[in-house]
């Protein structure tokens, strides 16, 4: 629903579609979207039509780098680290 609404404004139906599932069953996602800033809403007629906040994402973004971070680089090295293959030593 982000990636869909980051650019352009989407209805709620074009957002549940995208993420397979009925406008109901979208329903509280898109509510919890709009309760936690990353998405806003603008009503035209009868439609709602809804955007990513771009400065409220970076943010996000921002606590998540400061948070996890570090971690995940760790976490990316070891699991690089283990895929390659080991040498094996010869045996006289």
């Amino acid at each position: 629903m982000l990636r869909l609404a980051r650019d352009d404004e989407r209805t709620a139906s074009e957002l549940a579609d995208a993420a397979g599932l009925a406008p109901s069953a979208a329903s509280p996602h898109l509510k919890l979207l709009r309760d936690t800033g990353l998405m806003r809403v603008r009503v035209d007629a009868k439609r709602r039509l809804y955007r990513v906040d771009l400065q409220r994402l970076a943010e996000v973004r921002a606590a998540l780098d400061e948070l996890w971070g570090d971690r995940l680089d760790a976490l990316k090295t070891r699991a690089e680290s283990a895929k390659r293959p080991r040498r094996r030593g010869r045996s006289a």
